[in-house]
């Protein structure tokens, strides 16, 4: 079959170290940390008292204070990253007003956990008040899939649209879907990412019952260590990393500015266990085979790795067995790093927003660092890029996201060629 070309022509962002693109990735580059302390809720009982939080968000400045009650948290960070995302891509918020056929354009914006809050104020509502008092807009702000249903709402886009769940790997899963949407031809334009919201009471708990997270409270800007040898776990985050996709011929048809070519996706499941990755890397291996084949590429065309790198054991030794699984050599010619050390891990979202770094460095070239590396782990013996920004040509840029079941994703950027 002949495949359609895709390419990135709009970006949008909400972070815990900006509330725009520019603002998100000038903190990349610089290792400017997003972390603190909670502030949302009292955390005086929690393991964990730290996490990377959205700041000076407004949603009445996307849509009215009527229709922001009715979207959960993660939705309302949803439009508002796809409004920068449209703007960014040169399209009016109204596709149609811009003469996108609207059938043509759809939208897969995933989320992890999705409205967790929302369930939890109307379980809430429920046992103290009873029945009579569950929101009749519990349901539809609480479902993973309404992030799409709100963003196809407001711009009018008639075409697939759906949301998907695969924990951390959802947004990486959502644009490779939204991707192949293109290639195949259902679809010349996507709005696509992820989006999350669950630094939250239950959300909290649930992940300081796992263990999983970092217990460094009293210094929360180093205590998201990703690939050092004293890593203690992950610090969750907030946000939204959204993107608009096009059929190439689509978007220079209407004079858009191209951004990256989507060239190849993989995903691929452990088959392991609940929680942990397979310590061989294998799953993680065969999605980032299954992307570069996909892509008709080699391991000598990768220039750069955005890692899931989250911070904890288990995952950069994972992490760093598949790479070097499939890379071989090669490794050594490569740049690699996580940038979860500044942003934290926004669970589904992370590969929206990392998407969009690997974007970015392709664009600027410059590959952003792996901050608060301090100690090497002779388990995780590869160049992370610690601490401070490179400046090399990336012509080809490589995402990687893992989530718990098993669920591995592989997303490959690489520079627009005739």
């Amino acid at each position: 079959m002949n495949y359609r070309r895709v390419v990135i022509t709009g970006t949008g962002v909400i972070s815990c170290v900006g509330n725009t693109v520019p603002e998100f990735w000038d903190a990349v580059v610089n290792g400017r940390c997003g972390i603190g302390p909670v502030t949302l809720f009292d955390v005086t009982e929690y393991r964990t008292k730290i996490a990377g939080e959205v700041k000076n968000f407004d949603i009445t400045r996307f849509v009215s204070p009527k229709d922001a009650k009715h979207m959960d948290k993660f939705c309302q960070y949803a439009v508002a990253a796809a409004h920068e995302a449209l703007a960014d891509a040169g399209l009016p918020l109204r596709l149609e007003d811009a003469g996108i056929d609207p059938l043509r354009a759809g939208v897969l914006v995933a989320s992890g956990i999705g409205g967790m809050a929302t369930l939890c104020e109307n379980a809430l509502a429920l046992e103290t008040r009873g029945p009579g008092r569950v929101s009749p807009f519990m349901i539809p702000k609480m479902i993973s899939d309404m992030a799409s249903g709100e963003i196809s709402i407001l711009t009018g886009a008639m075409g697939p649209n759906f949301g998907l769940v695969s924990a951390c790997a959802s947004a990486c899963h959502a644009i490779g879907e939204a991707s192949w949407m293109i290639r195949r031809g259902d679809a010349d334009m996507m709005i696509t990412g992820g989006a999350e919201a669950s630094i939250i009471p239950v959300g909290m708990a649930g992940f300081c019952a796992l263990k999983a997270m970092s217990t460094r409270n009293d210094d929360p800007l180093h205590a998201s260590r990703p690939f050092d040898l004293n890593r203690d776990g992950f610090v969750m985050s907030d946000g939204a990393g959204v993107l608009v996709i096009e059929e190439l011929e689509h978007a220079r048809k209407r004079g858009a500015n191209i951004l990256a070519e989507i060239v190849g996706y993989g995903a691929s499941g452990d088959a392991y266990h609940m929680t942990a990755p397979r310590e061989d890397g294998a799953g993680a291996a065969a999605a980032i085979r299954s992307a570069l084949r996909n892509a008709g590429l080699s391991v000598a065309d990768v220039d750069y790795v955005n890692a899931h790198g989250t911070s904890t054991q288990l995952n950069e030794r994972c992490e760093t067995a598949a790479l070097k699984t499939v890379f071989g050599a090669e490794l050594s010619h490569m740049s690699v790093s996580s940038t979860k050390g500044t942003t934290g891990h926004a669970l589904g979202a992370a590969g929206g927003l990392e998407t969009i770094v690997c974007a970015k460095a392709i664009a600027t070239g410059i590959v952003p660092p792996t901050i608060n590396f301090e100690t090497p782990d002779p388990a995780c013996d590869i160049d992370v890029t610690p601490n401070v920004a490179r400046e090399r040509k990336i012509d080809v840029a490589l995402n990687t996201n893992l989530g718990f079941g098993g669920h591995n994703g592989a997303i490959l950027l690489s520079r627009v060629k005739d």
